[in-house]
């Protein structure tokens, strides 16, 4: 029986085999719920900044160098950066064919300073893991010989600050990857969010000490044009776009209040809804930068980060499949306009979509606090939490086996994946 084929259940009515399958993904997530909650409580317990997951690291190589049975992940435990990993499952046999198909079920676990995991990035690595798991053991129940199918998790640092995944990509780890997968911690449920493309600064500005009572007029004050610059910034919102942000802190200050202050340094982010836009938003921030140094005296460096931060592509045959099994769960959906039109953040995820199809649908996890607040920290560890992250676990799982087995499907997503590359690279040539 082939999985569009149908067979009888108790009660007279038939049942797709594929349907059989993701009942037996869901599982096969259940069955290791523990494991998974006691994964999501360790790295949510001691939280690490980016690039620094050590702990988290070592907790997730572990996790699937010990899934049973014994040895059935290949992990290579430090996949082009120190806290990056990837486990790679495939049906037995499966290794000879010309090219398996090969779907990726993507782990962040870095958290925010101060507050911890108050973005939920344990629930991502809990959620990734478990999708992984679920559409392992379907494949694993199927009794006759297995689709060629290479399940691969990616551990992807740094999200918080750096963007690991970009350093991922540049590194060839995205290259051979069909469809890709991941889920992020919210207030609601939503398939896509308009993520936003995102460019960070930082600005130093140079002046001059001196004695700030006996002879001021001998110093050149940096605080001043770190002052300006910011009120700069302020008065240029009145002519932003209601889509874009700018958002920052000044880091340094001066050191005593009798001295006038020789060095400051500000941070910045700059987001906009595409990569055509933020340049122009950084070019006006950038201005600002320049005329308070120009005002005070100052010397500016203004130093972009290492990576920009590009917006999700949405891929709407994958979230509407998404949807679909969703549904099935139990999952209430906002629907397609709140969804367009939602406010979000940024992602290094966004990059991923440029280069391959994939989903970073959202999830509700029995809390109303807000992402990035000492509230969230404390849901996003909590055993509540815990019934709707393995339900979009389950989700997630079921997507995946419906690309598996429905051509048509894949195809579907492939196109709209080379339509959106398409139209973002003729927005970005338009002027």
């Amino acid at each position: 029986m082939r999985p569009g084929e149908e067979r009888p259940v108790e009660g007279g009515a038939c049942v797709s085999r594929l349907e059989l399958l993701k009942l037996r993904a869901a599982e096969r997530i259940d069955e290791a719920a523990e494991r998974l909650g006691a994964l999501s409580r360790a790295i949510w317990s001691e939280p690490e900044l980016a690039y620094e997951e050590h702990r988290a690291h070592g907790v997730l190589t572990r996790f699937f160098e010990c899934e049973p049975p014994a040895a059935s992940w290949t992990v290579q435990p430090h996949y082009h950066l120190a806290t990056a990993f990837r486990a790679e499952w495939e049906p037995p046999g499966v290794g000879a064919t010309p090219r398996p198909l090969q779907l990726g079920f993507l782990c962040e676990y870095d958290a925010l300073p101060g507050i911890g995991h108050a973005c939920g990035h344990n629930l991502i690595a809990e959620v990734g893991a478990a999708a992984a798991l679920g559409v392992k053991g379907a494949l694993e129940s199927l009794p006759g010989p297995p689709p060629p199918v290479k399940v691969v998790v990616l551990g992807t640092p740094a999200e918080e600050d750096g963007g690991g995944k970009i350093d991922l990509i540049e590194a060839g780890a995205f290259k051979n990857l069909d469809v890709v997968f991941m889920a992020h911690p919210s207030q609601e449920n939503a398939a896509y969010l308009p993520d936003v493309a995102e460019h960070d600064v930082t600005v130093k500005y140079y002046g001059k000490a001196s004695h700030a009572a006996a002879y001021p007029w001998e110093g050149v004050n940096a605080l001043d044009a770190a002052v300006l610059a910011y009120n700069n910034l302020s008065v240029l919102r009145q002519q932003m776009k209601p889509t874009w942000r700018v958002h920052g802190i000044i880091k340094s200050g001066g050191v005593k209040p009798n001295i006038i202050p020789s060095y400051s340094e500000l941070i910045y982010y700059f987001r906009a809804p595409s990569m055509k836009e933020l340049p122009v938003l950084t070019k006006k921030a950038e201005d600002c930068f320049r005329a308070a140094a120009l005002a005070t005296g100052c010397t500016v460096e203004i130093k972009g980060g290492a990576h920009d931060y590009y917006n999700v592509l949405p891929n709407k045959s994958l979230w509407k499949a998404y949807i679909e099994n969703g549904k099935k769960l139990g999952i209430e959906f906002i629907s397609e306009d709140a969804m367009l039109n939602g406010s979000s953040g940024s992602t290094d995820f966004g990059n991923v979509t440029f280069v391959v199809p994939g989903i970073h649908p959202y999830f509700y996890i029995g809390s109303d606090a807000l992402n990035h607040t000492e509230q969230y920290t404390e849901a996003a560890g909590s055993q509540e939490a815990q019934f709707y992250t393995l339900r979009t676990a389950k989700a997630l799982a079921m997507t995946a086996l419906d690309v598996i087995f429905k051509p048509e499907l894949l195809e579907r997503i492939k196109e709209d994946f080379k339509l959106k590359v398409q139209e973002e690279e003729f927005l970005n040539t338009v002027e």
